[in-house]
């Protein structure tokens, strides 16, 4: 984390921010979430995230106190303060201090400034591995604070050398744990269309592939897929070329991957330039 983050309505030291242990982001794990990137000091894609998290807060029936502009006023505030050249930006809202101890109360809005850490290169040259799990993630169109499964099974990734791994549901596929997911079939981009999370990444991605498609796609399909791949805030893409035991196409990384990558990479530096 950074020095500074807005907490109690003000920019305070990061050390410093607290929240009641009574919150029910904390004893029952409910709370929103969203998180973008600086590029030079400019918020990535800020509009298409501060639509996800107003969306997620009214979805969740969690006030949130701040207008869109209030809310950009304090990212850029806070970007100042922090002098974030390129870094993370983490917005939180707590499920708040309830009567009951369960239904949704007023929240408390943390804001953080944070460092970034990306895959290696060696990942985006050599691709990943990820592990299957039948899971489908609780109301996945919100980017809730939940994530109490990926984090447990976590443990098993690093043993087995997996990256991540890939939801699927009575034979269908959805998303990564922190990521969406995509095959190429004859040089086309095909990824699922429930049970996930829309992300910012993967809206760009599709919009500069033009020809993608938005479908159900069985695991069967992802075994004799070409490619794969994830998207993500923080991984931008990154190829996939192992599913548990079994390679993704001949298990190198792929052209059509190659090639929408650098694609963001150009879009990316259009958008902060």
């Amino acid at each position: 984390m950074k020095p500074f983050c807005f907490a109690d309505g003000k920019f305070i030291p990061t050390e410093s921010a607290t929240i009641h242990p009574s919150d029910l982001g904390l004893i029952r794990g409910y709370g929103i979430f969203d998180f973008f990137r600086t590029v030079n000091y400019q918020p990535l894609f800020l509009d298409h995230y501060l639509d996800r998290f107003i969306t997620s807060a009214e979805k969740t029936y969690l006030p949130l106190d701040y207008s869109r502009a209030e809310l950009k006023s304090i990212i850029t505030g806070l970007i100042e303060k922090n002098d974030l050249r390129e870094g993370g930006i983490r917005m939180v809202l707590s499920g708040g201090v309830s009567e009951n101890h369960f239904s949704p109360a007023k929240g408390k809005l943390f804001i953080f400034a944070e460092s970034l850490i990306f895959p290696s290169e060696e990942k985006y040259h050599q691709g990943v591995k990820l592990l299957t799990l039948e899971y489908v993630r609780a109301i996945a169109d919100i980017k809730t604070t939940n994530y109490t499964l990926p984090v447990w099974h976590s443990v098993n990734w690093k043993r087995l050398g997996a990256e991540d791994v890939l939801y699927h549901w009575n034979g269908w596929v959805s998303e990564s744990s922190r990521s969406n997911f995509f095959i190429v079939k004859d040089g086309v981009i095909h990824t699922p269309d429930q049970h996930i999370l829309l992300g910012i990444t993967r809206k760009h991605l599709l919009h500069l592939a033009g020809n993608a498609v938005i479908r159900p796609i069985s695991l069967e399909e992802v075994w004799e897929a070409e490619e794969a791949f994830v998207s993500s805030t923080t991984k931008i893409l990154l190829p996939v070329t192992q599913l548990d035991d079994r390679k993704i196409g001949n298990g190198k990384v792929g052209k059509t991957t190659l090639e929408i990558l650098e694609k963001f990479r150009k879009l990316e530096l259009e958008t902060v330039s």
